[in-house]
């Protein structure tokens, strides 16, 4: 058996792997799915039978991704993280991409010196991003409870997913970066006026994290120029307005090409001290 990173999500103990199969000393064992993924998300963790985004909404993200609309962000974050945590062999990072979904932003931070973890609540979003990304490590797991010893990640990021602090400081080294990416003030209002009467922009004073130091904060505005009904349809599902628009709006975006929204998005950077 050969070590791993992963921690038992039962006991915390270290998991080993023995060809397809992580076991702890307490014999708690996790099968690696045929997918490339490992399920960490026991029964009694679960709020629901299939918690988090369902086959519809994941496929729907990734057709977005896809196109490329959200790359101006994804070659941002890159930056950052290349500015910050420049290739060193002899101390490779440890990434943890905190509620990756189907694995865009995940696989895009993988090079020849690091090691990449993919975290996400969506068995679904797992399978997709296991099958299609194999240099980087997935798992089915709760962000309340990471699979991980404490202090092991020198970069974790949050796209759009829960933001808990308590755990991702656990798991995040001394000296370590939690970087994290919500809407700012402007973002999809376009779409957002084609379901509510009165859109209001996104609230963006509260510092989500308290005891990081926040380190670099910017903002990331451009329009976007929607291809296809399709397209529109597609990031639609994504948002949590999405159960609030009618069938009838979103016939009305689905016969729209060429529609235009504005993409806004809100980086901060947070350094845990040494």
């Amino acid at each position: 058996m050969t070590p791993t990173h992963y921690a038992c999500p039962l006991c915390s103990l270290p998991l080993l792997n023995q060809a397809a199969v992580f076991r702890c000393e307490n014999n708690h064992s996790f099968d690696c799915a045929k997918e490339n993924y490992l399920n960490l998300l026991p029964v009694q963790f679960k709020h629901s039978k299939n918690p988090g985004d369902n086959k519809a909404m994941v496929n729907a993200r990734r057709a977005f991704l896809e196109q490329g609309y959200y790359q101006p962000l994804m070659n941002r974050l890159l930056a950052l993280y290349h500015e910050k945590m420049p290739a060193d062999a002899n101390k490779p990072a440890i990434f943890l991409d905190a509620g990756c979904g189907e694995g865009f932003y995940t696989h895009q931070h993988k090079n020849a010196e690091n090691t990449v973890y993919g975290v996400d609540i969506a068995k679904e979003a797992i399978k997709k991003a296991g099958k299609k990304y194999k240099n980087c490590h997935f798992s089915v797991a709760t962000l309340s409870k990471l699979p991980f010893a404490d202090s092991l990640f020198s970069w974790i990021v949050s796209v759009y997913a829960p933001i808990l602090e308590n755990e991702f400081t656990r798991v995040l080294s001394p000296g370590g970066f939690l970087l994290t990416v919500t809407p700012a003030k402007q973002h999809l209002m376009q779409l957002k006026q084609q379901i509510y009467d009165d859109a209001k922009e996104h609230d963006v004073e509260k510092l989500p994290i308290e005891n990081l130091t926040l380190v670099h904060q910017e903002n990331i505005t451009y329009q976007m120029h929607l291809k296809t009904g399709q397209d529109t349809l597609n990031l639609l599902s994504m948002t949590p307005f999405a159960f609030k628009a009618s069938e009838i709006v979103k016939q009305h975006l689905l016969n729209q090409d060429n529609f235009t929204c504005q993409a806004d998005f809100l980086i901060r950077l947070y350094q845990k001290s040494d």
